[in-house]
């Protein structure tokens, strides 16, 4: 019944990608394999030293302080610092806050326990009493805008045409 149809095969389009993408391969070897040899430049290059050495320092020991007071403009605050030769740091700073009270921070510091302060604070928080101030804003008028009559609708103006109508054929 059907022996006279006829199969047609298609080719077999994934071994032609294989092939394509081999010779794309190759070609890009052969390419890289090409590459520009430029000649050697002509100064020595340059000699880096080396950086062997250890930043690791053995502590210095050392002591500081310094302070400000001054009254007029309510700055009073000091700091002072000592270290040892193992690397243990005390030390203590102290400022006036501005509601009175003095901020004493004790610290020590080593490699061991870290960073460890002590915060105290003398005397006692004063607040004035809330005083409103006598100020009252001036009593301005209330603006006045004049008045302007209401805009007339827009009604544009359109002129009879320059050209001649057309002339349509009658059927």
């Amino acid at each position: 019944m059907f022996s006279n149809v006829s199969v047609v095969q298609q080719p077999d389009t994934r071994s032609n990608m294989k092939v394509l993408f081999v010779l794309a391969a190759v070609l890009i070897a052969t390419v890289a394999s090409n590459a520009v040899n430029y000649p050697k430049p002509a100064y020595p290059a340059p000699a880096y030293p080396s950086y062997s050495k250890s930043y690791d320092y053995a502590t210095m020991p050392y002591n500081f302080a310094w302070a400000v007071k001054d009254d007029y403009t309510y700055n009073d605050y000091a700091h002072q610092e000592s270290s040892d030769d193992k690397g243990y740091v005390t030390g203590s700073y102290r400022t006036l806050l501005p509601d009175g009270r003095t901020q004493t921070v004790t610290y020590k510091a080593d490699d061991y326990s870290g960073y460890v302060a002590d915060v105290k604070y003398d005397g006692e928080a004063k607040y004035s009493d809330y005083k409103p101030s006598g100020y009252k804003p001036a009593a301005y008028p209330s603006p006045a805008y004049p008045s302007y009559p209401a805009y007339p609708a827009y009604k544009p103006a359109y002129n009879k045409p320059a050209y001649p109508s057309p002339a349509y054929p009658k059927y």
